[in-house]
């Protein structure tokens, strides 16, 4: 943030990378990266993991009204928090901040399990998405600080397939959990947190940063901290995230309680880029775009692909689950594969053309999807998806970072943690309004007055879940219509998305081609003692 008043007059894309050194990686090297593996597990799991038990969870202990808030609170502190811990990682180091977020992120468990009441769990929520915000911050960091920008789409790969890993097996585990003990959603994550909190402690022995730095007194620290800036961005991301989840659930968007937030919000993001030095390097710039793009496409297809399984085909809430395991899974591989290739060949223009080039074919393939498409096709579709979106995920950050020095790398993952998220919740709302909006305009297609009660003003997605009990209490035709104007609905979403995966594919020709840096220069970064990069003398390696 302000911290880098630098950052706004950059234009280092030409700049001649360092000469390569041979590299040494430690246990403490990899003890860290399964801690950071672990991290990442265990903060996208608990997105999923409760979306199949939040009915459950609202029968038990009340706050029906407070059901979007509880689906919510961890979505908004996650999101608000993210430039602020960057922030933290450069004043106080990398540690202290990822394990105070770790505790966080274990107290709120601690919390939501223990909820007698909507109020203590939404609060409980709200603190795990404190910690959890910390985490995908400086997991991100971290990851940097101990690889070079060449090698770093290999193991951002490895912790982006963790995250893949526990975004699939969270539904399925939730809905058992749910089914025995909802409260152990939350109780299963501190047996992992302490395991964590132990590796992090006595694996992460990390430099502190400059020695400047680390002789100022904490109050000198804190006085650090963009206050101003924070100030600003803060309750602006805040109002237009209450805008956001608000809008179509709570109060329609016309609301003046939906549109007053959504106008405050989005003049306080202006003021706040206005107090900031912002990226002006063009690469990073789309690199930003790419990031925002790619997350709204995969939380798209990620949110309304099990939609389509239930609604359309018939499938219950694990059969759909099961359906979408071709994308969970082969993203994963594909986002290891180009972090690969990146690391192999230091070029990632290429790969954000292939990536955006793939999601086009997929959301086309996509459009045609119906009531009477094989499942064999629809796995083709989905694997066709993964490879594009799975190959984006792990080499936009490295793009982000390769015009830029070494020193701005808390503050450019901040940015991307925060681009990512934002994404994210645009990937819902853009598609739930276009969905809601198409199967409200279709319902006179729809015979049954009852049904299309049923169906109006956003009842469809939840009607969805009952479809495959539903559909043998209705008449076939009637049926026959309901699913049409499902499919209407569906691909009118994959084609908004066609339509951003192509604009983001003309978007990539704005990048620049920026050879990536092969050798690490960091305050950071694990001790010398047993030091994340040992070079090698020429003496020693003319002897090995």
């Amino acid at each position: 943030m302000a911290d880098d008043p630098a950052l706004g007059s950059l234009h280092v894309e030409d700049a001649t990378p360092p000469t390569p050194t041979q590299q040494k990686r430690g246990v403490r090297f990899w003890g860290t990266i399964v801690c950071l593996c672990l991290l990442s597990f265990l903060s996208a799991l608990d997105v999923t993991v409760i979306t199949t038990a939040l009915p459950t969870i609202t029968d038990d202990i009340g706050g029906a009204r407070q059901y979007v808030w509880i689906a919510n609170s961890f979505v908004v502190a996650s999101s608000v928090m993210q430039p602020l811990f960057g922030q933290l990682a450069n004043i106080f180091g990398r540690r202290t901040p990822l394990v105070a977020s770790v505790a966080a992120f274990t107290l709120g468990s601690t919390l939501a399990g223990s909820a007698r009441g909507a109020g203590l769990l939404i609060a409980g929520r709200t603190t795990q998405g404190i910690g959890a915000g910390g985490m995908y911050v400086l997991l991100d960091i971290v990851c940097c600080d101990l690889v070079p920008l060449r090698d770093r789409g290999t193991y951002m790969g490895l912790i982006f397939a963790c995250a893949g890993v526990a975004a699939a097996l969270g539904p399925p585990v939730g809905g058992a959990l749910a089914a025995a003990n909802w409260r152990w959603i939350f109780y299963m994550n501190l047996p992992f947190c302490g395991l964590v909190l132990a590796g992090l402690l006595f694996f992460m022995q990390v430099r502190s940063g400059a020695v400047q730095a680390k002789e100022l007194s904490v109050m000198a620290k804190i006085g650090r901290i963009d206050i101003v800036g924070s100030l600003i961005f803060t309750p602006s991301m805040i109002a237009l995230l209450f805008g956001l989840i608000e809008g179509g659930n709570r109060y329609p968007w016309s609301s003046w309680r939906v549109l007053l937030p959504l106008l405050l919000g989005a003049v306080g993001w202006i003021c706040f880029h206005a107090q900031q030095f912002f990226v002006s390097n063009r690469t990073s710039a789309t690199a930003f775009l790419l990031t925002f793009t790619s997350a709204m496409l995969v939380q798209s297809l990620s949110y309304f692909l099990p939609v389509y399984f239930q609604a359309v085909k018939g499938a219950t809430a694990l059969e759909s689950g099961k359906l979408f395991l071709p994308f969970a899974i082969g993203s994963l591989v594909f986002a290891v594969v180009a972090g690969t290739l990146l690391s192999k060949f230091g070029r990632y223009k290429p790969l954000h053309a292939v990536a955006f080039i793939l999601s086009s074919v997929a959301f086309g393939l996509l459009t045609m999807l119906n009531a009477n498409t094989a499942k064999v096709a629809s796995v083709w579709f989905e694997l066709i998806a993964a490879a594009g979106m799975g190959m984006i995920m792990s080499v936009l950050l490295p793009a982000i970072m390769a015009p830029l020095p070494e020193s701005y790398v808390a503050s450019s993952s901040a940015t991307y943690g925060f681009v990512r998220n934002f994404g994210n919740i645009w990937g819902v709302t853009i598609p739930s309004l276009v969905f809601n909006s198409v199967i409200d305009r279709n319902l006179p297609n729809i015979s049954d007055p009852a049904l299309r009660s049923h169906l109006r003003g956003g009842g469809a997605y939840a009607f969805a879940s009952q479809a495959h009990t539903l559909r043998h209490t209705i008449d076939p035709a009637v049926w026959s219509e309901v699913v049409g104007v499902y499919v209407t609905s569906f691909e009118a979403i994959w084609r908004v998305c066609l339509g951003i995966s192509l604009f983001s594919l003309c978007a990539v020709a704005l990048e620049r081609s920026v050879e990536m840096r092969k050798e690490l220069d960091t305050e950071y970064g694990l001790e010398k003692k047993d030091d994340v990069v040992e070079e090698l003398s020429p003496s020693h390696r003319e002897k090995s």
